[in-house]
Order: structure tokens, then C-alpha cells, then sequence
């Protein structure tokens, strides 16, 4: 019997200090640079009025993108729950679309639909109603609206789904109407689910750069974020951007904890698993099918006319983007590779670590989803000023900066794979004296396949549409696509515009094609 139970010992090899390693790295980037960045800077700096604006403007963007997001996402998940259809299938995996598209792309598509020459603003017209002003706190709520809708209906129908087909047929068995079966099951799954989805896309809006620079609409519209750039890029004010920096990361900080307290999965009992049943009426079936329709339109429409403008320009693009495509591909590729790397060796890291050591190693890998990308460029730009022209370094660090950004994801998806693994054949490669390279090729590579190619993907996709860091600091003839698409926005280049945003939606969908199905690939272990 002894045999059998063969104690898992905890390893200690190279891998284990790679990953302590990575830990260290990203508590630099995190809080080494602000340190930086303040120590650079003179002193006297306070928070002025503009400074104030900023804070309260992040703030109320950010609850009302995480209030509209989510109260929009409640009648929709609630559609796909209780709704078998044609297309439900292509409706979820559209749901999915918004995540890895570029947000310079998506803010095109949204001017297109709703912007003053955009098809809403032509309808309108039609009944002699003025176009609509999309610049502005309206504009930043919507574009966010758009991204996060389908991350706040993913969570919720997450909810929905976990209530047991039986708890519905019961209540159909003791004669419950429509509003006792929302007040006895629908409503205790969104009092546990709904602030958890609420926190997320709040801690996510308040990181919001891109798009407050696409369509902010001026200094009564700047997010900390777009702050913390003014500051460095055109008035080189390092006191005021620390500042900015320290109260980015306080908010952020505040925003993440709130959300790590929240998030939680929906507790409603046990079942058999099967399909649900919600017994629902022929009105509420209207009902369902006029919100599926109208998001339909909402996350569609815009993908639509990306590709119906960008067409007639697409071969004929200046070599300068097909030049940008090329950069930006490199930057992908090479964050792809470090993102995997590093959230691995932080996975197998963490697994080996006890008690409180264990919480603070698995706090340090989602550190950076509260922390500014910006002021982590802002740091090694004065670091690399010292000795080499920051400009030439732009794309690495570029690279660097975007795989610790996308490090929060790559451990949600590695953590648990890496543990269910060492779970079930932990004593079994003890006892064969399986350790090292050859462990991790025999056992671990094998199984990981699938959430490797799934962070891969995303890591290279994120990657390919970034508009963060390569704004800060990289010169017109090292631009990559989101930056040379933003420039050909600014110079009202429209027609190459299009056709750029959509070489860049192509490339970006494409590369996390290619990585997912990859990972699927002869891995059905």
C-alpha cells in the first residue's frame, strides 16, 4: 500500500526560479517604474483642477460603461439561456469577436454605424433629425458598451446556466408563474452574479486609453490614462505624470480588489445536468428574440461595414502600412512567445508554493491588470535613455510591456490546467523519476496544448491590435498598424483608413485562429 500512495514531493529545478524570476520582473514593472518615473521627476508638483477632471471623468465613464454593460447583458443572457435557435451558435462565437478585435478598429467601425456620416445619423436624417455627436462621455460609454457587452453576457449566462433544469420543473409542478420563478431562482443567481460582472468591466474601463484617445472629445473627456500620455509624450512633465500614475494605480488597485471580492461563481445547488427547461411563454418569446436581434445589429453592424469600406481600398494601401503590418506581426509574435513563457513558468511556480506565499504568488501574476502599461513604458523609457535612444528599443519593449499586460488572462487559463495535471500525475512522474525538460515534454506539454494555444492566440491578437505603449514613444517610420491606422485617422485619410483597419481586423482574427486551432490539434489529452 505504500507503494501506492507515493507522497508528491515538491520540486525546486530551474523552473521553479524561472518563474520566481518572472514574479520579479513584473513587481518591477508594476512598482519599479513608478519609482522610477517619481524619482525623475521635480519636486512641487499637486493635483490641479485638470488633474481632478481627469479622475472624475475615468470614474463616471467607467460606472456608466460597467452599469449599461450589464444591465443590457441581463435580458440577453437570459435570451440565449432559455432559447434553442439557428445561428445561436455563430451568435456566441460572435460575442467572442470583440475581445481580440483592435480597439482603433472597432472605434471605426462604431463611427461608421454612428457617427455623423454613419447609417444612424442617415436615418435620423430622414425624419429631419439632427446627426449625432458620438465625441465625447457618450461616445467613450458606447464604445465600451461594445466591448464589454459580451463579456458581461458570457459571466451572466455563465449564471443562467448554473441553475439546475430540476429547480425549474419543480416550480412548474407547484404552479409558479413567470414572476415567481424570477423571484425564487433568476433573482438570488444575478444578486451573486451581477457585481462580480459589474467590478470587472468597471476595473477594465478605468485602464481606458485608446479609445478615450480615438473619441474622447477633449480635455472635459480625458481618462487618467490619456493624462498620464499628454504628460509624457508632448509635455515631457514627469512630476505630473508619476502623479497621474500614483493615482491610476491607487484607482485601479481599489477597482481590482473590489472585483477579486465580488467575482464569484453563481451558488444554486446541485443537479443532473440536464437541458433547461424555463418554461417560457409565447410573449417572452418575442421578447427574447427582439434583444438577440438588436445585439445582433449592435456588435454586427459595425464588423460589417469595416469590411464593406475597407474592400475597395485594401490592395491598394500605401507600402508604408503594409510595412506597419510587418512590424506589428513581429511585436506579436514575439510577445506571443513571452506571455507563454512567462505565464507557465509563474503557473508552476505558484503550484509549488504553501500557505500565505502561495496567495501572494498567485496576487503577483494578476498584479499588472490593476497597473497602467503606460507608466511600465514611461520606467524603461528613462531607463533607456541613459545609455541608447528609446526609440530604437520602442518595438522590444513594446513586446515586453504587452506580454505582462496579457500575463492576468494567461494565468486564469494555465493556473488551473497546470494543477488539475499535477493533480492527477504528480506521484506517477515521482515515481518514474520523471523530472525537468523531460517531464514537461513527456507529461505536461501534451495535456497544456489546448490552453497554450488558446493564451497563444489571444496574447498574439491583443498583441496585433495594441494601441498603448508604441504611442508613447515610437517615431512615425517605426509605427506599427494600430499606430499608422490612427495617424491615417488623424490626417482624415479615410479611404486608406478603412482599408488599414481592415488588414489589421484580418491579421488580428486570423493569428488567434491559428494559435487556437493549433493547441487543438492532437491534443485530446
Amino acid at each position: 500500500m505504500a507503494s501506492l500512495s507515493v507522497k508528491i514531493k515538491r520540486q525546486r529545478g530551474i523552473g521553479f526560479w524561472v518563474g520566481a524570476a518572472v514574479a520579479a520582473l513584473i513587481l518591477f514593472l508594476c512598482f519599479g517604474t513608478v519609482g522610477i518615473v517619481a524619482w525623475r521627476a521635480e519636486a512641487g508638483s499637486t493635483i490641479n483642477e485638470a488633474d481632478i477632471s481627469a479622475l472624475t471623468f475615468t470614474v463616471k465613464q467607467a460606472l456608466l460603461s460597467a452599469f449599461f454593460s450589464v444591465i443590457l447583458a441581463i435580458p440577453v443572457a437570459r435570451a440565449l439561456a432559455r432559447r434553442s435557435f439557428f445561428g445561436r451558435r455563430v451568435l456566441i462565437t460572435l460575442l467572442g469577436a470583440p475581445f481580440v478585435l483592435p480597439v482603433i478598429v472597432a472605434v471605426l467601425g462604431l463611427l461608421a454605424v454612428f457617427g455623423r456620416s454613419g447609417i444612424v445619423s442617415w436615418l435620423l436624417g430622414q425624419f429631419g433629425i439632427a446627426p449625432i455627436h458620438i465625441y465625447g462621455l457618450h461616445g467613450v460609454v458606447l464604445a465600451h458598451v461594445f466591448f464589454n457587452l459580451p463579456l458581461a453576457v458570457r459571466l451572466i449566462l455563465q449564471g443562467w446556466l448554473a441553475i439546475p433544469s430540476e429547480q425549474f420543473r419543480l416550480a412548474a409542478s407547484l404552479g409558479c408563474k413567470a414572476r415567481d420563478r424570477r423571484r425564487l431562482l433568476e433573482y438570488p443567481m444575478l444578486a451573486e452574479v451581477v457585481p462580480g460582472a459589474f467590478a470587472i468591466i468597471f476595473l477594465i474601463c478605468t485602464t481606458s486609453f485608446a479609445v478615450a484617445l480615438a473619441i474622447g472629445g477633449g480635455p472635459k473627456s480625458t481618462t487618467l490614462e490619456l493624462a498620464i500620455y499628454h504628460a509624457f509624450r508632448f509635455d515631457f512633465d514627469l512630476s505630473k505624470a508619476a502623479l497621474l500614475a500614483i493615482l491610476q494605480v491607487a484607482l485601479s488597485g481599489c477597482a481590482a480588489l473590489l472585483a477579486w471580492r465580488l467575482a464569484r461563481a453563481a451558488s444554486v445547488g446541485g443537479g443532473f445536468d440536464r437541458m433547461v427547461n424555463h418554461y417560457a411563454t409565447g410573449s417572452s418569446h418575442v421578447g427574447d428574440s427582439v434583444w438577440l436581434l438588436m445585439t445582433s445589429l449592435f456588435l454586427g453592424l459595425p464588423l460589417a461595414m469595416i469590411v464593406i469600406d475597407g474592400v475597395p481600398r485594401f490592395f491598394s494601401l500605401p507600402l508604408s502600412v503594409w510595412q506597419a503590418a510587418g512590424r506589428s506581426f513581429l511585436v506579436s509574435m514575439a510577445t506571443t512567445g513571452l506571455t507563454v513563457v512567462f505565464g507557465l513558468s509563474l503557473a508552476f511556480w505558484v503550484t509549488r508554493l504553501r500557505g500565505t506565499a502561495r496567495g501572494l504568488g498567485e496576487a503577483i501574476g494578476y498584479l499588472t491588470v490593476a497597473v497602467s502599461p503606460l507608466v511600465m513604458g514611461a520606467g524603461l523609457f528613462i531607463v533607456i535613455f541613459e545609455f541608447a535612444s528609446p526609440q530604437d528599443w520602442a518595438l522590444p519593449i513594446t513586446a515586453l510591456v504587452n506580454s505582462i499586460v496579457a500575463l492576468p488572462f494567461a494565468m486564469r487559463v494555465f493556473l488551473p490546467a497546470v494543477e488539475a495535471c499535477d493533480a492527477r500525475f504528480g506521484a506517477l512522474a515521482q515515481s518514474l523519476d520523471l523530472k525537468g525538460f523531460a517531464r514537461f515534454r513527456l507529461l505536461e506539454a501534451p495535456r497544456l496544448a489546448r490552453p497554450i494555444g488558446f493564451v497563444a492566440g489571444l496574447a498574439a491578437a491583443l498583441s496585433m491590435g495594441d494601441l498603448g505603449v508604441v504611442a508613447l514613444f515610437a517615431d512615425p517610420a517605426r509605427a506599427t498598424l494600430p499606430l499608422a491606422l490612427y495617424d491615417l485617422m488623424g490626417a482624415y485619410r479615410m479611404a486608406d483608413a478603412a482599408g488599414a483597419a481592415l488588414l489589421l481586423m484580418l491579421l488580428s482574427l486570423g493569428v488567434f485562429y491559428l494559435f487556437d486551432r493549433g493547441g487543438r490539434t492532437d491534443a485530446p489529452l
